[in-house]
């Protein structure tokens, strides 16, 4: 009977902490996100309707665009494909610029951090082309791959490496001493202290690099595909403008953002994964 009491009792005491608690999850979690894109409507639907002829309204953006978001993977010819297959064609040189960028940026960042000589010759370097804007990239890339998708590769390539580096160095110069001096008094190795000190302590800091990068590449690569041209969603936004299409240019912002905020979710999800750490942010 003791038993069945408490039991009881716990239940009805997480009625009542459930019906205190959820209010607020609902109004922070569906409400007031719900508002905010409502907001947008409304100020896009003003803007359509008193501002300017040439905007459509959301409700015709909506029915123009009904094609795409039924069919996505469509082929109707040569170039005429769905907006999936134009979005699968942008991720795929966004995931092979940073992959290749993070397997440079990494090593790269570790040596900065562990080593001043490396630092000093290094940071002069990384100082002058951080601030260089990608798309100054694209002729030199141009003019080496002579082709629109390895060049496109390449920028985001170079694009991916400096957050990452930066953090990483970051990360690996900020592990606590002592634990370095410990590590130098029970004589282990260099290679063990990287594994298994500084590794696991610069992880916060070369996915925040990493989650930067890939951001950053993200936005690039559609300035990149509307120069180059090509199947990709970037080209998919200025050919629709050149046909006066602001119908398709917003589903292609609303995709874009989407998928920027997938991948960096997806990111955060490894980080989780590989440090054993809640995302904080």
């Amino acid at each position: 009977m003791l038993i069945q009491f408490n039991l009881a009792a716990l239940a009805v005491a997480g009625q009542l902490a459930w019906k205190r608690t959820k209010p607020a999850i609902i109004k922070e979690a569906i409400l007031l996100p719900l508002a905010g894109f409502l907001g947008v409507i409304i100020l896009w639907w003003f803007v359509a309707t008193f501002l300017t002829d040439l905007m459509p309204t959301p409700a015709q953006a909506f029915v123009e665009n009904l094609d795409y978001i039924l069919n996505p993977f469509y082929r109707r010819g040569p170039g005429n494909l769905g907006l999936g297959w134009l979005l699968l064609a942008s991720l795929r040189r966004v995931l092979i610029g940073f992959a290749l960028g993070a397997l440079v940026a990494i090593p790269v960042g570790f040596l900065i951090g562990m080593s001043k000589q490396a630092l000093l010759a290094l940071n002069p370097i990384i100082q002058i082309f951080k601030p260089v804007s990608p798309l100054a990239w694209l002729p030199i890339s141009l003019a080496i791959f002579n082709l629109a998708d390895p060049s496109a590769i390449f920028v985001i390539f170079i694009t991916s490496l400096w957050p990452t580096i930066i953090n990483t160095a970051l990360g690996v110069s900020s592990v606590n001493k002592d634990y370095l001096d410990v590590a130098r008094v029970l004589e282990m190795p260099r290679w063990r202290q990287i594994t298994k000190i500084i590794l696991p302590a610069s992880l916060p800091y070369i996915f925040t690099g990493l989650r930067i990068s890939l951001g950053i590449a993200w936005l690039v690569i559609v300035a990149v595909e509307m120069l180059t041209g090509g199947v990709g969603i970037g080209f998919f936004v200025w050919d629709e403008w050149s046909r006066l299409n602001l119908s398709s240019v917003f589903l292609a912002v609303l995709v874009i953002g989407i998928t920027g905020l997938v991948l960096d979710y997806a990111v955060g999800k490894i980080e989780t994964f590989v440090t054993h750490r809640p995302k904080t942010s």
